[in-house]
């Protein structure tokens, strides 16, 4: 259908439309970080970016990070999460599995075993069910350092965790208390 290329191309585009900025085409948002599917692809083709239904369904489909979602019956679209503008995903808590993972780079692991691991501009922290998917998120920031998260004793301790639609574990904040690195975590 479309290359690789330009599937990332499209995908980082809504990523910053449907996460970050919106207004760069002149959209908006619905309180549930929704847009109507017409009006996306209309103002990103005014914007100078071809994108049509096709293109668009299959980038969300095919996704491998599955970032975006339609609603259920397609004619909305959303990101699953990692929002910098306020929207209320309506995801419901979550009891995590025992423990997940943190990728990081080897330049953040001091400061993160000295202060946790905070949401910084995103409205959650963002945690991942398997160690393969924290070392590629990881490598996104240097030398890649995979961080084991205590996430049920967070949990019995009164942190909240939701799971995004693709898989994301969320959660506020990750306490230092409930962070080690394991012997064969750090690639470094």
């Amino acid at each position: 259908m479309i290359s690789l290329q330009e599937e990332k191309k499209i995908s980082k585009f809504l990523s910053l439309v449907l996460r970050h900025k919106p207004e760069v085409i002149g959209v908006e948002l619905t309180d549930q970080g929704w847009v109507d599917v017409a009006l996306l692809i209309a103002k990103v083709n005014e914007f100078g970016r071809a994108l049509d239904l096709d293109t668009l369904r299959y980038v969300v489909l095919n996704n491998a990070k599955q970032r975006f979602a339609f609603n259920d019956t397609g004619d909305q679209i959303r990101a699953n999460q990692g929002h910098s503008i306020e929207v209320e995903l309506g995801y419901q808590a979550q009891v995590p599995p025992e423990i997940l993972y943190h990728g990081t780079g080897s330049s953040s692991v001091e400061a993160i075993l000295s202060e946790g691991i905070h949401k910084m501009v995103r409205h959650h922290v963002h945690l991942s069910a398997t160690r393969t998917t924290a070392k590629q998120v990881g490598q996104r920031h240097g030398i890649p350092v995979i961080l084991v998260v205590n996430s049920a004793a967070m949990s019995d301790e009164g942190h909240t965790f939701f799971l995004s639609d693709n898989g994301v574990w969320l959660t506020d904040h990750v306490p230092a208390a409930y962070l080690s690195i394991k012997e064969g975590e750090s690639e470094a």
